[in-house]
């Protein structure tokens, strides 16, 4: 299964954003990352991710008799090249916008299902805003924004963070209007 297939699952992806940060996570923390999907599921998925090699084997311990392993992320393996995604064929990113959204809606889903979920004290938002931007005006905008997130997305997990998603998306609404201005 190459890359792009294996990202291709709102499980798959949902364990991969679970583990950023540099985290070391047993499947049955994972599970209860994702309380909305079945242990089958975690587990299953987990075990797949160790077969590609985007999650490697942390550490192993015993607990209540079982060997229970602590998995870290290989966050190296886990990037999709510009050159595969410049390879994308349109129903390929029809299904990857897809499982990202229908990843981001569970993500969701789950954070409001917890007991305690305050929307405007966690600064919930989610907002589209319009814009008229030249090609070397979006050049300039995904450059500013990629700055200002690599500054924070190495950041380790500690007592006073707690993991957001952040989803910027990108994709001209209408074509382009015509050198006549039609």
């Amino acid at each position: 299964m190459d890359l792009v297939d294996l990202l291709l699952h709102p499980v798959r992806l949902r364990i991969v954003h679970a583990m950023s940060g540099g985290r070391a996570l047993a499947t049955s923390q994972l599970c209860a990352l994702l309380p909305d999907v079945s242990k089958a599921t975690v587990y299953r998925q987990v075990g797949l991710l160790v077969d590609a090699g985007l999650l490697e084997i942390e550490d192993e311990r015993r607990v209540r008799g079982a060997v229970e392993r602590r998995y870290r992320l290989r966050r190296e393996r886990a990037v999709v090249d510009a050159e595969t995604a410049a390879a994308v064929l349109p129903a390929e990113h029809r299904r990857a916008f897809t499982v990202a959204m229908a990843a981001l809606l569970a993500e969701f889903h789950a954070y409001l299902d917890r007991p305690g979920a305050d929307p405007a004290a966690d600064l919930v938002g989610y907002r589209q805003h319009a814009m008229w931007l030249s090609r070397e005006e979006l050049a300039a905008l995904i450059e500013d924004m990629r700055e200002v997130l690599t500054r924070r997305i190495t950041n380790e997990p500690s007592p006073e963070r707690t993991r957001y998603l952040i989803s910027p998306i990108f994709f001209p609404a209408e074509a382009p209007a015509a050198a006549d201005g039609r």
